[in-house]
């Protein structure tokens, strides 16, 4: 297809990078402390890391992980922890000592943690002590050989980081016991490293940086291949894409994401790291009243986040205490963002919220609205610098202009491949680079491309298909709802029904209300026939609603 979506590009924007620019992302983050050594780069429950100590640290860890722990180019790291100053130190440190990282979700069950430790064939990990004892059970079953066990004050100056680690462990008693005999204190860790030197490894693009698994919500998690050139082509997207906008060393981003998942490693971690930019790490961000005191407390310049996060935010009454003045940049991805939060977010903070599209396999980001105006609420925007797109029908032919298709993607963000998973990689990854990403999407004439929903998603009533999206979206605006999510249920007579399951934000909120609202926007076979409500609905470690656990 032809490249329409040119038409829509921001002023200044390059249809292309260059990515002769870095040969790796050590490169990138030995450049931005070298240019930003005295900058604020990470603040976490107060306490803040210049790019000068970031650097001297990572250097420590890596030295420790070469000379103490023996690890080689190559080898698998996993990281298990929320967004804390340990995270990107035993990132980059991992990295620096050309080591594969394999990034672990901490709400992970000790069988989701066998499963990928043994699948990824990681020899060490990083891990927050609130998880220990899950590692405790299993950590015979895999490969892992070291561990580094961190708790959450660890970074934090004296007295503050005896003050926490206390009340985390005794007070609050999140620290259930453990017995690992090998592990390492991460402060010992630097503290070894620091009597030795780190010798730099030879990294090329072509060499694996991340093993990000999928999250399993669709079956077994995979370990998407993701190599340096993958996430420095990424990163250099999102940089052409926001460079319109953001400033070097002036921006402050709140990072409530974890860092964990491919969108905020990616975006935050590191294209904001490029412009110099100081990361709030949000630790846990569904303490929403725990979080706005944070926002009130640090004029920011860039947020991130979901359409629920976003929704939670702006429904707690000391929202609109939050100062605004400053922020340029608010971005939404990781599942559909409904046009009422779109709105609202927009007249309560006098910013546009930007929509996105990624998924983990293309290190995240494919498309993305302007964020200079010329947006279209409703669509995930346009391609990124030198990336193409096409949508095919089932038979893989490529469908007319404006009619549903799969999604497929090809550009130097795409994935290597699943780890170790050649069968499952040829399902979705052809020869020639097209991964098809399993969303049905169209473009329009402008190239603004709209998602209309997750093919695994879609509900078939009396053979006509319904998009949960479309009547999640119909439904959401109505004033007296706070979150709901659409899945098919099995009927003798079409097929499938429409059933929604409903949080209320009014607590006077009947079933009827729900079904004669939905009336008044859908068509008769795609409006709920049932409705059921619930206290809060399951979602994932970002926040995104898991259908799949409804159904």
């Amino acid at each position: 297809m032809e490249k329409i979506w040119l038409k829509s590009y921001p002023q200044g924007v390059s249809p292309e990078i260059n990515l002769n620019q870095y040969q790796n992302l050590v490169e990138v983050f030995n450049e931005s402390c070298r240019i930003n050594k005295d900058q604020p780069a990470y603040t976490n429950m107060g306490v803040t890391l210049t790019y000068e100590k970031v650097e001297t640290l990572t250097n420590q860890f890596a030295a420790f992980l070469q000379n103490e722990l023996k690890l080689k180019k190559g080898d698998r790291i996993a990281i298990q922890m929320p967004n804390l100053l340990q995270f990107p130190i035993a990132v980059f440190g991992a990295l620096k000592a050309g080591l594969i990282v394999v990034n672990t979700n901490p709400l992970y069950t000790a069988h989701e943690m066998e499963h990928q430790f043994k699948d990824s064939g990681a020899k060490a990990i990083v891990i927050l002590a609130n998880y220990a004892s899950l590692l405790e059970k299993i950590i015979n079953k895999t490969q892992v050989q070291s561990v580094i066990v961190t708790e959450i004050g660890d970074l934090f100056p004296f007295p503050k980081s005896l003050v926490v680690n206390t009340v985390v462990k005794h007070v609050k008693k999140m620290i259930p016991s453990y017995k690992i005999p090998q592990a390492y204190r991460f402060n010992l860790a630097l503290e070894l490293g620091a009597k030795t030197s780190l010798t730099s490894v030879d990294l090329k693009q072509s060499d694996i940086a991340f093993l990000q698994y999928t999250g399993g919500t669709t079956g077994v998690a995979k370990g998407a291949v993701l190599t340096h050139q993958n996430i420095l082509a990424n990163m250099l997207q999102i940089v052409s894409w926001m460079g319109t906008k953001l400033k070097k060393k002036e921006e402050v981003a709140i990072t409530a994401l974890p860092m964990y998942h491919i969108f905020s490693l990616t975006v935050n971690c590191l294209s904001f790291m490029w412009f110099g930019a100081q990361n709030i790490l949000i630790t846990n961000p569904r303490d929403i009243p725990g979080f706005i005191k944070e926002l009130r407390n640090t004029p920011f310049s860039i947020i991130t986040g979901v359409n629920t996060l976003y929704n939670a935010l702006m429904n707690h009454p000391d929202f609109t205490k939050i100062n605004f003045s400053k922020l340029k940049v608010s971005v939404a991805g990781a599942m559909a963002l409904q046009r009422t939060v779109c709105e609202k977010w927009k007249d309560l903070t006098g910013t546009t919220l930007v929509e996105g599209f990624g998924l983990t396999e293309t290190s995240p980001v494919v498309c993305v609205n302007p964020i200079n105006g010329g947006d279209k609420i409703g669509t995930i925007g346009v391609p990124v610098p030198s990336t193409d797109v096409k949508f095919v029908d089932d038979d893989g032919h490529e469908v007319k202009l404006g009619e549903p298709g799969e999604l497929c993607v090809r550009g130097p963000q795409v994935m290597q491949g699943y780890w170790n998973r050649p069968d499952e990689t040829a399902l979705v990854l052809s020869k020639d680079g097209w991964l098809k990403t399993g969303d049905i999407a169209q473009i329009d004439a402008q190239g603004f491309v709209k998602i209309v929903d997750r093919k695994k998603d879609m509900i078939l009533v009396s053979g006509f298909n319904v998009y949960p999206n479309e009547v999640e979206d119909a439904i959401a605006s109505h004033p007296k709802v706070l979150e709901v999510a659409a899945v098919g249920l099995k009927d003798e007579h079409s097929g499938e029904v429409v059933k929604v399951f409903v949080v209320k934000k009014d607590p006077t909120l009947t079933e009827n209300e729900v079904i004669d609202y939905a009336k008044e926007s859908l068509t008769n076979y795609k409006v709920p026939k049932f409705v059921e409500f619930k206290t809060e609905l399951p979602k994932t470690n970002v926040g995104k609603i898991l259908r799949r656990a409804l159904r």
